[in-house]
């Protein structure tokens, strides 16, 4: 085939640094906010915080800031600052231990990727549950990316398996034994043992669990004591990596936004009311004798805080947008509880604020709001449902409460089957299998009628 060269078209979106910025922010919960907003703070000295009972300032006076400013008043450049040699350390200012997503995501930034690999780890970091396993699915990680083009499973692996090689190492694992096995690669120990417990950790783990090291050693064809040997050096190994950084610290969880009664009408009210209010001080460089150089750093950090003022604004906006949509489909739930949420969609909100359904998500995970029920994830008020016998469908969460209800008020000496649960759901309208039902009772971990009754 004769070489040449061909003109194509594609289209694509690219993230600006604006965009990625918004995104972030939209998806920190609560205290990843603070930490992200202090650490702006400090390192941009054209971005200060607005005291509550401050005059506002418009940038263009002198600020009194203390001891340790230059004489015109404004702050020095971050080269500039510093503790003094032999000053001791601030104890005071070490930070709590940080979260397992915090510590990921600060290797991530650390490593070679480019914005759209980053993109993914992030989404993939997220996703992570509390003892660091990988739960989330292909699709779920495409759709928290939100990229074009979007990526496809082996490009989702590939950045999993460079995070499976963080601090916890085997973070990001989907299963048990993928944890262990690469645990095993940095283990000192004899070949021929760590070769035995390689194979125990790929195919023999249920094995082990039932029938112990003897059932191991037969299963395998394996000498007792070199079985032994290798399940010792199993052991050692931690089967939930992510559970450290996960309970280094108790978390006491804040809303973010709490959902109030207004006459007949439910309202939805932001809580941030001590988050610190962020502005650009348009003074700062004017003053200061620097050349075009430091100029030009001086529009760079100016540029970076306006991005950061800017997109703060952007995600309490977006943050109140969506949860006022939530509450207006789940008015039942918030006043009836479990039994009146109602079935709904990411697809269904993203609809009625045309916005994508990712930016839906993002808004939703890690962002608390407060009920007369309780405090509830935003994210948690999404459901799969049921025809309910009217115009709509009732959340599958809605059903099962209905269920332990309906159990909860038998007579013990003749409990409902699952069949007679069926039936009084279908006479109140809610159309469901009698499997059905009994998957729900299993989920809620209600043994079946016989055994109720049995233990009456």
């Amino acid at each position: 085939m004769k070489p040449g060269v061909r003109l194509t078209q594609r289209q694509g979106t690219r993230l600006t640094p604006q965009l990625q910025l918004a995104m972030r922010l939209l998806q920190c919960g609560r205290t990843e906010l603070e930490h992200l907003i202090e650490d702006a703070l400090a390192a941009n000295p054209v971005l200060e915080r607005v005291a509550d009972d401050g005059p506002a300032h418009t940038g263009d006076e002198p600020l009194d800031h203390g001891p340790g400013h230059a004489e015109n008043g404004e702050p020095p450049l971050p080269a500039e600052t510093g503790a003094a040699a032999g000053d001791e350390p601030d104890w005071h200012g070490i930070a709590e231990p940080v979260s397992l997503q915090s510590h990921l995501n600060a290797q991530l930034r650390l490593s070679p990727l480019g914005p759209r690999d980053r993109a993914i780890g992030e989404a993939l970091i997220d996703g992570l549950d509390a003892d660091g396993y990988c739960t989330a699915g292909f699709d779920d990680i495409r759709a928290a990316c939100a990229l074009q083009p979007a990526p496809d499973d082996a490009e989702i692996e590939t950045v999993r398996h460079l995070i499976q090689r963080f601090d916890p190492l085997a973070v990001a694992s989907r299963t048990l034994s993928e944890c262990l096995l690469l645990q095993l690669h940095g283990i000192d120990a004899e070949p021929a043992v760590l070769a035995a417990a390689r194979r125990i950790a790929d195919a023999h783990l249920d094995v082990l669990a039932r029938q112990g090291v003897l059932g191991a050693a037969k299963a395998l064809g394996l000498a007792p004591d070199l079985a032994g040997r290798a399940v010792a050096v199993l052991k050692t190994l931690d089967p939930r990596p992510g559970a450290a950084l996960a309970a280094a610290r108790t978390e006491y969880i804040e809303p973010d936004l709490i959902a109030e009664r207004d006459g007949t009408r439910w309202r939805v009210r932001l809580l941030d009311g001590h988050r610190p209010r962020l502005r650009v001080n348009a003074g700062y460089g004017r003053r200061l004798r620097a050349g075009a150089a430091e100029q030009a750093v001086i529009g760079q950090y100016r540029q970076e805080a306006q991005w950061l003022v800017a997109a703060l604004a952007q995600r309490r906006d977006t943050l109140r947008r969506v949860a006022e949509a939530v509450v207006r489909r789940q008015t039942g739930f918030l006043e009836q509880g479990l039994r009146g949420l109602r079935a709904m969609r990411l697809q269904d909100v993203a609809g009625d604020l045309g916005l994508h359904e990712s930016t839906v998500s993002r808004a939703c995970n890690g962002k608390y709001l407060a009920t007369p029920h309780g405090l509830f994830e935003l994210s948690a008020l999404f459901a799969s449902g049921v025809a309910d016998g009217g115009d709509g469908l009732q959340a599958a969460d809605a059903v099962q409460a209905r269920i332990a209800e309906l159990i909860g008020a038998e007579d013990p000496a003749k409990p409902l089957s699952d069949a007679a649960i069926a039936q009084r759901l279908a006479a109140e309208g809610v159309s469901i299998a009698r499997r059905t039902v009994a998957k729900y009772r299993d989920a809620l971990r209600i043994p079946p009628a016989s055994a109720r009754r049995e233990s009456a």
